[in-house]
């Protein structure tokens, strides 16, 4: 493991990975987004966590509701695209997009991420 201490390891920075948070309302939604975020090359990877429960407040109510989380990957260079494309498809008046950067990656799944995502010139 190779820790994000700001090295670059043959070509890529590990600061720029990124696993962003995603609520959903169901499997078949997130599905359909996470295909597009990997058919644009916006994410290497979208995760669909199985069916939970959320609790939370929403326009001064308390709410329940049936939720998967998906755990997509990326970088900060597309980011930006990925946001957008989130807002466009997500059923959600505000959707969830919480960012989190990795402490460690692998050197060899870091090259497959980079490698699986659109090549934005940076």
């Amino acid at each position: 493991m190779l820790d994000v201490g700001g090295d670059s390891v043959v070509g890529w920075d590990m600061k720029t990975l990124l696993i962003v948070c995603c609520t959903m309302p169901d499997a078949a939604v997130a599905r359909q987004i996470g295909s597009v975020l990997i058919e644009k090359q916006l994410a290497a990877c979208v995760n669909i966590l199985p069916e939970m429960e959320s609790i939370y407040r929403w326009k001064g109510v308390i709410e329940t509701s049936k939720e998967v989380q998906c755990i997509i990957k990326t970088t900060t260079h597309l980011l930006a695209r990925l946001e957008q494309v989130l807002a466009e498809l997500h059923p959600y008046e505000v959707p969830e997009i919480l960012t989190l950067r990795p402490e460690a990656v692998s050197a060899a799944y870091g090259h497959w991420l980079i490698e699986s995502l659109a090549d934005t010139g940076d």
